[in-house]
């Protein structure tokens, strides 16, 4: 027996990652043709954009897809990041697990250093041929350029050519590479996926080209580069027992104070001595003799102890504008009615990483009402296209009661039936990924609670539209029976009892007791004609604000009567509407020039004012710049200084029309 042993120990050897990967693929997204080349624009993409915006660039990218074969297609993708070092282009690009992002906890697409040099693996593996990479960085006059193929053996590139070229460009990067794969249409395609990096990327430009060589431009919907975002330390709740002792063991410090100080963020010198006293754990503590129990202790601690919720400045959510503006840029064409205004949560933590959950519901207009919902998933800004199934985005989507909100859904779980879109993205500085593959996120309980949590609140809001549509037609349908009936009423009875038709208008007030808000933006001679009417059907007169979003050096100043408030950022446009008398009406027209028919959408609100006598706009959103506040005095009016009130002027061209009856 002891000889068998001694053979069997023979064969004991040691493989290297990238051998790993050659043999199971599968676990990296390469397990079908068609997955196989919608993933390897991924990697190449995510690769880009995290340069881009690592160096504070406004992303720029080409993506290619030429079909060489039958079965194999080469792929490009070229973007204006800040180029890559000479020495460290082969290491990038032909080497598994070689970056700079594992150990920093800081939202990045790319967390391993796996994806593209991955992408160079299955196109040497598939077709045997090289990859091609050029870089340049700005300080260089000319571009260095390689062919070079990934050694599984030894995971090491091995370099084929290098030269130096002239390129037109001041700085960038453009990996070309074959591969064997399949090219197709539909939900799961190159298309999908860089319409999906296009919403929660509002502030990229992509140019498509396909096999059929027609180029799709996703234009950019904002000039906005995402903040950088800062490398933090583990932050103490949900860090593991066997995770701390690892930390301990390796401890720069002989003072269990100082370790916890300077190993967690959150964690003072303060908050460290009251973990100590009480865990019951020495406060000179040598944390490299931590035991066992004293950890257990210290953990124990932790969850009792009042400590900060993590640093938001190591993740970067989209937020509520852009995602809005995101979706509208690339989902335009299908004329929603209702874009619910997106829901931000705050920061929470898991095994000690922050992450936030952002959701956003599009309704109505062309999207289909017989089919379940559209769900979007994204993790660190890159759309989820597989195993959607599999993912806690889905599975808190089919927890929440959607019956409540607006949408059919049988038995009150499962996806939801509806004309819908759900939007979910997931902002951490380590997304739990079920594989390596990175296509749906792991089942942790904290991030579905979240999910589930913020998925309600953008319901609500969704809901209370629904309701409030609902109200304005009835409303509109009462009105017009009102309209028509009490002065055919009033005509017979005056007629009966011989004496003159009364004035109805304080009568039909009484009925409706709403405040009417109708908007329209029609197109003609290349001009949006914008008109907002304001009817006051309440029995006193009402002041209130007025917001719209517009692009305010568009409109004719010649046409705009009422000068505004306060213009912030350009687009947020605050008019003061005062003294509506009671059944009066008043008028705000102005036209808009310069913008092509599909680039302006009316979003338009007020503030100041009881949400529930308002019929036909939404209250302010909460993304709105609430700076807005302090000018306008609804946050403190006694700030507001002698003399403001007389600034506008109604008769210089905003119309009041009283009643005619």
């Amino acid at each position: 027996m002891a000889s068998i042993a001694h053979e069997l120990a023979k064969n004991q050897k040691e493989i290297s990652v990238s051998e790993f990967f050659e043999k199971n693929k599968q676990i990296l997204g390469f397990d079908s043709l068609t997955r196989a080349l919608i993933t390897s624009v991924k990697e190449t993409v995510d690769n880009s954009l995290d340069a881009c915006e690592d160096a504070g660039m406004l992303p720029e990218l080409l993506v290619k897809v030429e079909k060489s074969n039958n079965t194999e297609y080469i792929i490009t993708v070229e973007d204006n990041g800040p180029g890559i070092v000479k020495k460290e282009v082969a290491n990038v690009f032909g080497r598994l697990l070689y970056g700079s992002r594992f150990h920093t906890r800081a939202q990045r697409r790319g967390q391993q250093g796996i994806g593209v040099s991955a992408v160079v693996m299955y196109g040497q593996i598939t077709t045997g041929r090289a990859a091609k990479v050029r870089s340049k960085i700005s300080d260089e006059d000319t571009a260095y350029e390689c062919e070079l193929i990934l050694d599984t053996k030894k995971n090491r590139p091995d370099i084929i050519r290098e030269d130096r070229i002239i390129w037109d460009r001041e700085h960038g990067t453009s990996i070309e590479v074959s591969i064997k794969g399949k090219y197709i249409g539909g939900k799961q395609s190159i298309f999908e996926y860089l319409k999906g990096v296009a919403i929660v990327n509002p502030h990229v430009k992509i140019t498509f080209i396909p096999p059929e060589g027609t180029p799709i431009v996703f234009e950019r919907a904002t000039d906005q580069v995402p903040p950088p975002t800062r490398a933090i330390k583990p932050h103490p709740e949900g860090v593991e027992l066997g995770e701390l002792l690892s930390m301990a063991k390796y401890a720069d410090t002989n003072r269990i104070t100082s370790f916890l100080n300077s190993e967690f963020s959150r964690i003072s010198n303060r908050v460290a001595k009251d973990i100590c006293d009480a865990a019951g754990v020495p406060l000179t503590q040598n944390p490299k003799r931590l035991t066992l129990e004293q950890a257990g202790a210290i953990l124990d601690a932790i969850q009792k102890v009042k400590i900060m919720s993590p640093e938001t400045d190591c993740l970067s959510p989209i937020g509520e504008t852009l995602i809005r503006k995101g979706l509208k840029n690339v989902l335009g064409e299908l004329k929603a009615d209702f874009y619910a205004p997106p829901v931000t949560r705050e920061p929470k933590v898991f095994a000690g990483n922050p992450f936030i959950v952002e959701v956003g519901i599009v309704y109505g207009g062309g999207i289909t009402k017989d089919d379940p919902v559209q769900i979007l998933r994204f993790a660190n800004r890159v759309p989820l296209m597989y195993q959607q199934g599999a993912c806690a985005i889905t599975q808190a989507i089919e927890n929440v009661d959607w019956r409540r909100y607006g949408l059919e859904q049988r038995g009150g779980h499962g996806i939801p039936f509806g004309p819908a879109i759900i939007l979910v993205h997931l902002a951490s500085t380590k997304v739990p990924f079920t594989s390596e593959s990175k296509e749906a996120v792991a089942n942790i309980p904290e991030i579905k609670e979240e999910i589930e949590l913020a998925l309600k609140a953008c319901a609500r809001k969704l809901k209370t539209h629904l309701n409030k549509t609902e109200r304005k037609s009835k409303t509109r349908v009462k009105f017009e029976i009102v309209q028509g009936i009490i002065p055919m009423i009033a005509a017979k009875s005056a007629k009966i009892v011989g004496k003159p038709m009364p004035k109805l208008a304080g009568t039909i007030t009484k009925i409706m007791n709403v405040v009417w808000i109708d908007d329209e933006a029609a197109y003609e001679k290349k001009k949006h004609k914008v008109q907002v009417k304001i009817y006051n059907y309440t029995p006193k007169s009402q002041n209130f604000h007025l917001h719209m979003v517009v692009p305010f050096d568009k409109i004719d100043p010649k046409t705009l009567g009422l000068q505004p408030l306060e213009v912030r950022e350009g687009n947020k446009v605050t008019w003061d509407i005062r003294r509506i008398a009671s059944t009066d009406t008043f008028e705000l027209k102005f036209d808009i020039v310069g913008l092509s028919q599909e680039e302006y959408d009316n979003e338009l609100y007020v503030s100041g004012i009881d949400a529930a006598s308002v019929i036909g706009v939404d209250v302010l959103p909460g993304d709105w710049d609430l700076e807005h506040l302090k000018i306008t005095g609804e946050i403190a009016p006694e700030e507001v200084e002698d003399g403001e009130e007389g600034d506008i002027d109604y008769d210089e061209g905003a119309e009041v029309i009283k009643d005619e009856e």
